[in-house]
């Protein structure tokens, strides 16, 4: 009896869940025509056009849809068949890359101390660290990261949590600022410079605004800038002053601008390690998340 190829598998999973040949043929590392070909395959095993043009885009046949979650499920399963049950978990050659999905903040602080551990413990694994461009648990679901680091968003009610440490906004200014002779911010003081802000979506307002505002007051944003990084260089090559995590000051950053307590009262930030339930009892995985979390609670801002 002849045998359907299972790698044809993979490339259905990579084709259903980009809903693209183009997508597809990214995700897998090979030319658009490449995928092309695959996907004729896979229509002349199913029976089905599996993706159809609507437009300029192309979108999945209801057969597709239908399977797509069963797919994903499919080669998620043989990929734990491959891997070593947790008893046999030898991490002096255990060999796997690992994708986490952080903000350049989180990268910053906790990259360099993750990668040396990581090649301490586990000299064949990989840390691979992956931008965070929207909020959602589509990468989870499909396979296409690890981790989701960062602060709790709406990621759907299967997706597993859990707190790695607290973090809080501080106030930074460059060395030679008139706030850094301070030994204690006032609020007046604060809300007389200009200052910076850091936001994705172009967001002047903020937590501390909000506080501010509770008090009747209100700070001049002169700049809004799309990350904690640009908001440092602004801070250091002008006297705004920059809002940011404690924890973006953890690598070399704070030796060069100083950071003061906020006037205001404004929420702790909790910082988190996001995961689908397909991973939770993958040996491996098991221990990244173990791994991820020793680390960020050694080295976080008390």
């Amino acid at each position: 009896m002849n045998q359907p190829d299972l790698n044809l598998l993979i490339a259905l999973d990579a084709l259903l869940a980009e809903a693209s040949v183009a997508g597809a043929a990214r995700r897998l590392g090979l030319s658009e025509s490449a995928m092309s070909r695959t996907l004729s395959r896979l229509r002349t095993v199913t029976g089905d056009p599996l993706l159809v043009r609507a437009g300029r885009h192309m979108v999945l046949t209801p057969y597709a849809g239908a399977v797509r979650e069963r797919t994903r499920q499919t080669v998620f399963d043989a990929l734990a068949v491959l891997r070593p049950a947790a008893e046999k978990l030898d991490l002096t050659t255990y060999r796997r890359t690992f994708t986490l999905r952080a903000n350049d903040g989180f990268v910053e602080a906790f990259g360099p101390k993750l990668i040396v551990a990581a090649a301490q413990q586990a000299p064949q694994v990989r840390l691979c660290f992956a931008p965070k461009l929207a909020k959602n648990a589509a990468p989870l679901r499909e396979g296409q990261i690890d981790l989701e680091i960062g602060v709790l968003g709406d990621m759907g009610p299967e997706i597993r949590i859990q707190a790695l440490f607290r973090d809080r906004f501080v106030g930074v200014v460059r060395h030679g600022h008139p706030l850094a002779a301070r030994p204690e911010v006032s609020v007046e003081e604060y809300i007389a410079q200009g200052h910076v802000v850091a936001s994705r979506r172009g967001k002047a307002g903020g937590p501390v605004d909000e506080a501010l505002a509770a008090l009747g007051l209100e700070r001049h944003i002169a700049a809004v800038v799309p990350g904690f990084p640009a908001a440092l260089a602004v801070a250091q090559a002008s006297d705004l002053v920059a809002l940011v995590p404690a924890s973006f000051l953890i690598h070399q950053q704070a030796a060069r601008l100083h950071t003061f307590a906020l006037p205001v009262e404004t929420r702790p930030i909790t910082i988190s390690q996001m995961w689908h339930p397909r991973m939770e009892a993958d040996a491996g995985h098991r221990w990244l998340r173990e791994f991820v979390r020793d680390i960020c609670r050694k080295h976080a801002p008390a």
